[in-house]
Parts: C-alpha cells; structure tokens; sequence
C-alpha cells in the first residue's frame, strides 16, 4: 500500500512500529478478508507496548496502513479526549513522523474507533477501523473454533437463530444491545465489534472500507464498500435500534446541541437529575459551536 521508512541506527523503529515483514503479512490479510467479505482471517499478531484488550488489532491494522500523508482520527465511544483515544493517538504519532491528527470526521483518511461509528457519513477516500474483543458471534452457541469454522464456512447458523428465538420467547423482544450479529453479503455472519445497535445500518452499503481487527483473537475481516450489510432478525419482528424517547414517546434531545438525530449518552448531575449528550463529540461541537469548532478540531499534537 505504502513505502515503509527502512530502519537505520538513527531510528529507533520503523515507521508505524511494525516491521516490513508484519505489515505486509497484515496487508495481505487485509487484502483477503476485504475479497471475502465477513471471513474471518487469521494472522499472526504481534506484540503491542500495551495489554490485550486495549485495542491491540486496530492498532495494528492502523500502524499497517497508514502513511506520512494520512490524517489520523482516533476516537473511543464517540469521544476524541478519553484516556483510550489519546494514548492511541499519542502512540500512533511518536511512531509513526510526520503523520496528522484531528477530530474532525470528514478531515480523516483513516479512523480508529472502539464502540462507534461517526455520526457524519463516511466516504470512499477513508478507512474505518474498529476495535473488536470478540470476532465470532458463534461463540455463544458453540465452544470449539474449530467446529465454528465448518458452521461458517456452512452458512449454518441455525443455533444463532434458536438463540434469537429464545430471547424472543423468553424477554419478548431480541435484547442483544450491542454485537449485533450481522450478515455480510448473504453469507457470513460476523461480530461487528461492540457497537451499539444504533450503527448498524451504517454498515450496510457504506463508502467507505469498514476494518475489524481483533488482537487478542488474532483475526481480521472486513465490510467492503457497498456490501450488503443485514442484521439477522425474523420476518415478523423487524430490525430496531435504540430509541431514546422519554414516557411521552417524545425523541430526547442533547443537552448541548440539541441533536435529536445521534446517538445519546445518559448522564446523572450532581443534583441528581438524568440528562443526554451525543456520544459523538465532533459531530455535537459542529452543531453547538458551528465554523468555530474547527478551532477545536484542528490536527494537533499531543504531548
């Protein structure tokens, strides 16, 4: 994809940490797993300066792909500034010289995200990827990879739906609130990390190349763009995402913005009152603060 800075005594790494042979052993499973939509693809992760469980796969996806004239947007549940965004971020720049930051979604040509996906669509000139704990939604169903593989490879995912009906049956309603499992391109079924139900459909026919990595589990797989993208439910008990809407039946609202049209966290004041505020901090400072929030949003330098 991109020329990688040898390593010279001057340099205490290579450009983006890695070295060449496990970006190109990452690329080429990038590579298959966008040929194969939703397939799981193993690699050989490597070890990270950090804990597993930390976002270790995207990570290095993003280490892989990204070059010196990319501009890096990294954020956690919607937020630019928590302590996982920035130490990724702060990481990602002192390995990787010369590359630019922002919080700005349409700024970025690639996004590192754990829990979300940005408010604001995404385009054909970026690359989203996401954090992922667990790959394989069969996991639940059946304890042997091995045995998940076959299924996968079947389309057999039968006892997924048993596990669905149950719910149904038992609670009246699908009550998985996030890790949707979701059918790519008719055939695989695959985990699309821990976001809420409420992006979803953002998978679905999106523009921009959508990359899971999963350090811990050691796979990667992808949504290209414009993949059908289906979240498995029944033919009488439609898709439905979080609605936030208070006992009237009346759309909540942000308490910053004003927003009634994103995704919304819930917070309790000090006085004890509960209150809303978008999970996207970008797109919720764009509407607050209009052409001024470009102030706030500008590629920056952490320390």
């Amino acid at each position: 994809m991109r020329n990688d800075t040898p390593y010279t005594p001057s340099t205490a790494y290579p450009f983006g940490f890695l070295d060449a042979y496990a970006k190109r052993e990452i690329r080429r499973s990038i590579l298959k797993a966008v040929a194969l939509p939703g397939y799981q693809v193993p690699y050989a992760s490597r070890e990270m300066p950090m804990g597993r469980g930390f976002g270790t796969g995207a990570l290095q996806l993003t280490l892989s792909v990204v070059g010196p004239d990319d501009t890096l947007k990294v954020i956690d549940q919607g937020s630019d500034d928590s302590v996982n965004a920035v130490n990724l971020r702060r990481f990602i720049r002192k390995t990787c010289p010369g590359i630019q930051t922002t919080t700005l979604t349409e700024a970025a040509t690639v996004l590192q995200s754990r829990h979300r996906i940005p408010e604001k669509p995404l385009t054909e000139e970026q690359i989203c990827i996401l954090q992922v704990p667990y790959p394989d939604p069969l996991v639940y169903v059946e304890p042997t990879e091995e045995k998940r593989r076959t299924m996968h490879g079947e389309a057999d995912y039968a006892r997924l739906w048993v596990k669905l009906y149950e719910d149904m049956r038992e609670f009246d309603e699908i009550t998985i609130s996030h890790r949707y499992p979701t059918r790519i391109n008719g055939h695989y079924v695959l985990d699309p990390s821990p976001i809420p139900r409420y992006d979803v459909p953002k998978l679905n026919r999106s523009r921009a190349l959508i990359l899971f990595g999963a350090g811990r589990e050691k796979k990667i797989y992808a949504v290209p763009p414009f993949t059908k993208a289906e979240p498995l439910t029944f033919e009488d008990v439609p898709f439905r995402t979080e609605t936030f809407v208070d006992a009237d039946g009346n759309r909540l609202a942000c308490r910053r913005c004003g927003a009634t049209d994103s995704f919304l966290d819930e917070f309790t004041t000090d006085t004890g009152e509960k209150v809303f505020q978008c999970s996207d901090s970008d797109y919720c400072l764009s509407r607050s603060q209009g052409p001024a929030s470009a102030i706030y949003t500008e590629a920056r330098h952490d320390a």
